[in-house]
């Protein structure tokens, strides 16, 4: 048998144009949110014209078919549920390059001790740990997730009766 070898360095064929990239454009939008740098990015690999590109991303907009506000309200909920933090959140939100201002009064408004502390108590227990070793782990454990110091220090060193 005979092993085929396929060369990982082609560019796709830019072939796409009119209809068939408009229903490729619906095809991904089906699929799941795409903010508008990613949509554009996926065309742009199959569309033999980028101002087509552009004119479709704009209708796109303009009917809502596609939304930034969307995404970036999805990755708020969605990131928030996977127990990310605030920096997490906009480190997410500037790769695929949606403006934070969509969700910052969400931001803001959201009671991030009371997350960290939950995530805390989820992966530790409810003790107060007075090893320093073990409330640096846990202090670690809240900053890669992307919480803020000074909410990081008040969870850890939450108490079950200040609940």
């Amino acid at each position: 048998m005979q092993k085929r070898h396929f060369n990982t360095d082609q560019q796709p064929a830019k072939t796409m144009k009119g209809a068939r990239l408009r229903s490729y454009a619906y095809a991904l939008l089906c699929k799941r949110e795409y903010s508008k740098a990613e949509l554009r990015a996926k065309l742009n690999q199959y569309a033999e014209d980028p101002d087509e590109v552009e004119r479709l991303l704009e209708e796109f907009s303009q009917y809502q078919y596609q939304s930034d506000q969307r995404v970036a309200e999805q990755v708020l909920v969605s990131q928030i549920r996977k127990g990310k933090g605030p920096r997490r959140i906009l480190q997410t939100l500037q790769q695929k390059q949606v403006d934070q201002d969509y969700i910052q009064e969400q931001v803001q408004e959201t009671d991030w001790l009371e997350h960290a502390y939950q995530l805390k108590v989820k992966k530790y227990g409810t003790a107060v740990e007075k090893d320093p070793k073990l409330q640096a782990k846990q202090i670690r454990f809240l900053q890669y997730r992307g919480y803020d110091m000074d909410v990081i220090l008040k969870a850890v060193r939450r108490s079950v009766q200040e609940e």
